[in-house]
C-alpha cells in the first residue's frame, strides 16, 4: 500500500482505529444489530461500525483512480456504513457486510460524481455505471489510441462496451470524451476573446411544474410499491426486494441457500409476489379512477 507523505499519518491512525475492532461471527453481528435497533445501545453501534471500518477502507481505495484524496473518499464511505447501520434488520437473514456495501459504495460515488467533474457527469443509474465501469473496460480492452482520432475510442471498442453495459453507443463515446477532456467551465473559448465554455451551455434544468408533477409521480409510485409490498407474506417480501429492488439483485442460487428451498421454488414465489403486486396496484389504480371520476361529476353537478 502506497500511501503520500501528507495522507499516509491519518489513514495509518484510521487503520489502527479499525485494527481495534475484531471480525464479527454471524451471532455476534446478529445480537450487536439488535441491541441497537432495539434498545439504542451506543456501544453496540460502535463495535458494529468499527468492525467494518476495514470495510470502508477496502472499498474507497478502488475509487483513487479518480484523482480525489483518500481520505475524503473514506469519510464519505463512513457515512454510507453509519446510514447502513441505521436501516439494518437483522432480521432478514443477511449479513451487516453485504447489506453496508450498498450504502458506502452509494455515499462513495455520489461523492465522486459531485466532484470529480464540473459538469455533471450522469443522472441515470445506466449513466452512473458507465461512469464507474468504463476506465475498467477500457483496460480489459486495452485499447490502442492513436493522435488521429483525438482519444475517442475505437468503433469496436465503443460497441463492445455499449452492449456490456446495456447504454447507448452515443452515450459511451460522450463520457469517454468527459472523463479525458475535463476542463474548467470558465476557460475562454480562444487565446484573444471573452467568451468562455460556459456560455456555451443551455440550461437544461426542468420548469417548475416538470419538477412538481415528478415529485407527484415519484410519491404515487412509492404509495403504490408500499401497498404492493403489504399484500405479500414476509418470504415472499424478501425474495422480490432481493430480485427486483437491489442495486445488483441476489441469485436464485443464494436465495435457495438461505431459504432452504430449490431454485425453481425461488423463482415461483418470486413471480407469485410480482403477479400479486400487480393486481393489487391495479385495483387501487382503478379505485382511485373511480373516486376522482365521482368527484368531477360532483364539481361538475355543482
Amino acid at each position: 500500500m502506497k500511501l503520500n507523505a501528507a495522507s499516509a499519518e491519518p489513514m495509518q491512525l484510521y487503520l489502527q482505529e479499525a485494527r481495534k475492532y475484531d471480525y464479527l461471527t454471524p451471532e455476534q453481528e446478529r445480537d450487536l444489530a439488535i441491541r441497537w435497533r432495539d434498545h439504542q445501545d451506543r456501544r453496540a453501534l460502535d463495535t458494529l461500525v468499527g468492525s467494518h471500518l476495514r470495510l470502508v477502507f477496502k472499498m474507497a481505495r478502488g475509487y483513487q483512480g479518480y484523482g480525489l484524496p483518500l481520505s475524503d473518499l473514506i469519510a464519505e464511505g463512513n457515512v454510507g456504513v453509519m446510514q447502513a447501520a441505521q436501516k439494518f434488520d437483522p432480521d432478514k437473514g443477511f449479513r451487516f457486510a453485504t447489506y453496508a456495501s450498498w450504502w458506502i459504495r452509494a455515499a462513495i460515488q455520489e461523492y465522486v460524481l459531485h466532484n470529480w467533474s464540473l459538469v455533471k457527469i450522469g443522472t441515470t443509474a445506466a449513466q452512473k455505471k458507465l461512469f464507474f465501469s468504463l476506465r475498467r473496460l477500457k483496460a480489459q480492452l486495452q485499447d490502442r489510441q492513436d493522435g488521429s482520432s483525438g482519444g475517442d475510442l475505437s468503433p469496436e471498442a465503443v460497441e463492445s462496451i455499449a452492449t456490456e453495459l446495456n447504454v447507448p453507443q452515443a452515450e459511451v463515446v460522450e463520457m469517454n470524451r468527459r472523463l479525458g477532456m475535463d476542463r474548467s467551465l470558465n476557460a475562454t473559448l480562444a487565446e484573444e476573446g471573452d467568451s468562455e465554455w460556459l456560455d456555451l451551455l443551455a440550461d437544461e434544468r426542468p420548469d417548475q411544474e416538470t419538477v412538481l408533477a415528478g415529485a407527484e409521480e415519484r410519491k404515487r409510485r412509492q404509495q403504490f410499491l408500499k401497498l404492493g409490498l403489504g399484500v405479500l407474506d414476509d418470504r415472499e417480501r424478501q425474495i422480490l426486494v432481493a430480485r427486483r429492488l437491489r442495486d445488483e439483485p441476489l441469485t436464485l442460487e443464494e436465495l435457495s441457500q438461505h431459504f432452504h428451498v430449490s431454485r425453481e421454488r425461488v423463482r415461483q414465489l418470486e413471480v407469485r409476489a410480482f403477479e400479486k403486486i400487480q393486481k393489487a396496484v391495479m385495483a387501487s389504480a382503478r379505485e382511485q379512477q373511480i373516486a376522482a371520476a365521482a368527484k368531477g361529476r360532483e364539481q361538475g353537478r355543482a
